[in-house]
């Protein structure tokens, strides 16, 4: 019955992905984002995003409903845009998003140095790897497999021809792999925003979540440099993307030091616009 359901569902997105490449990018975000705003309610409670939100204990300028509605909203375009990666990478839609510090990337490219970078799931986040790729580094990144076996074939398509070419799959053999890439010279790309099992207890907004510890013990055992990086809509679909300076991690620092410094660095970076982060995810859920 669920090999049923998920290919229904299959059939359905990639309807929609052809409509929405019909549609051209700006109709098709702007549609995105009413589909996501009406309907994600259906599939992702907006109950659950007001109360993360809470568990937080941020300030939000916004009402908690308007904040709940702009990140169904910002999954909606996100959504819209997977069938114009394509244009991305080919250039197509240069004009769409803005590179703040390509200099430190093509630093990093010229010294052939192999650095970590660390983000979370920010508006449309795949395009972070795809830009870094794009400047010549060679880029390893991690992902997560859908659940969807149909859908998930399309997106390791997606991904491994416009994204980053060097997919791996999360999980041991993926850590593993990601060990070997950075001895033969690789840099590395992981999203440090999801709970884990296999992590520490850490601090995250006051208070304690599970946290990957993979980012802190590469940066312990081979050296590597820090790099976070950071993507923001700034005005329906155009983005700006932030490559923060590579910093020198003190490696004799402890794992969990080092993986609270980045839940800090992640703070500040769902703080830039707090709607464009996916709260639908409980961080700190025991």
């Amino acid at each position: 019955m669920k090999k049923i359901i998920y290919f229904i569902e299959f059939i359905f997105v990639y309807f929609l992905f052809i409509i929405f490449k019909l549609l051209g990018y700006k109709i098709s975000s702007n549609l995105g984002f009413v589909i996501g705003k009406f309907c994600g309610p259906i599939f992702r409670s907006k109950r659950s995003i007001i109360e993360n939100i809470k568990k937080s204990n941020i300030s939000i300028k916004q009402n908690y409903n308007q904040v709940a509605s702009n990140v169904l909203g910002n999954y909606g375009r996100i959504f819209s845009e997977y069938p114009f990666l394509k244009n991305f990478r080919n250039g197509d839609l240069d004009s769409f998003i803005e590179l703040n510090g390509k200099n430190y990337l093509e630093i990093i490219k010229k010294e052939k140095k192999n650095v970590v970078f660390v983000s979370g799931h920010f508006n449309n986040f795949e395009l972070m790897a795809m830009q870094i790729e794009k400047v010549g580094i060679e880029l390893s990144a991690i992902y997560r497999p859908l659940n969807n076996n149909f859908l998930n074939k399309i997106m390791e398509k997606i991904r491994t021809k416009y994204i980053c070419k060097n997919q791996i799959k999360k999980g041991r053999a993926g850590t593993r792999q990601i060990i070997k890439d950075l001895k033969k010279g690789n840099s590395v790309a992981l999203m440090i925003d999801q709970r884990v099992r296999e992590g520490s207890k850490v601090n995250f907004f006051g208070n304690l979540a599970s946290t990957t510890t993979i980012p802190a013990q590469l940066i312990k055992k081979y050296k590597c440099e820090l790099v976070p990086i950071y993507i923001e809509r700034k005005d329906k679909y155009y983005f700006k993307m932030h490559i923060s300076k590579p910093i020198k991690v003190n490696s004799n620092k402890t794992t969990e030091d080092i993986t609270l410094f980045l839940n800090t660095v992640l703070e500040k970076m769902i703080l830039k616009n707090v709607d464009q982060w996916i709260w639908t995810h409980d961080r700190w859920k025991k």
